[in-house]
């Protein structure tokens, strides 16, 4: 059982930054895939990012690519997620989640193949 808590969410002017970080429970942290969610109000959960169990490969969805970065450190089992240039179309509910993967090279976009989930961390964006 992994368990997975979410932090550095807030309230950033357009253009601006924030960090995310997960942190997970468990000896095993560097077996899973680990994937960044959102969901804004009134609009179905999306992929946003996901990192390998080895932290080798990455995976942006386009319109947060160049702006965002997914990162972990697999000693401290932590993965963050570097948001820069915010715009207010980021505004959502952030969630990270993990799923054992038969490589430490692969990772996943779907949702539904993550088991263990965040609560998730509100970030909002004005303009």
């Amino acid at each position: 059982q992994v368990q997975l808590v979410e932090s550095g969410g807030g309230l950033v002017q357009a253009g601006g930054s924030l960090r995310l970080s997960c942190a997970a429970s468990g000896r095993t942290f560097s077996s899973y895939a680990m994937g960044w969610f959102r969901q804004a109000p009134g609009k179905e959960r999306e992929f946003v990012a996901a990192i390998s169990g080895n932290g080798g490969s990455t995976h942006y969805k386009d319109s947060v690519k160049g702006r965002f970065t997914i990162s972990r450190d697999n000693a401290k089992n932590t993965v963050y997620l570097q948001m820069n240039s915010l715009k207010p179309e980021d505004t959502a509910v952030y969630s990270c989640a993990g799923t054992i993967r038969g490589s430490s090279w692969s990772t996943s976009y779907v949702p539904y193949e993550y088991n263990y989930w965040g609560q998730g961390t509100q970030v909002t964006v004005s303009s």
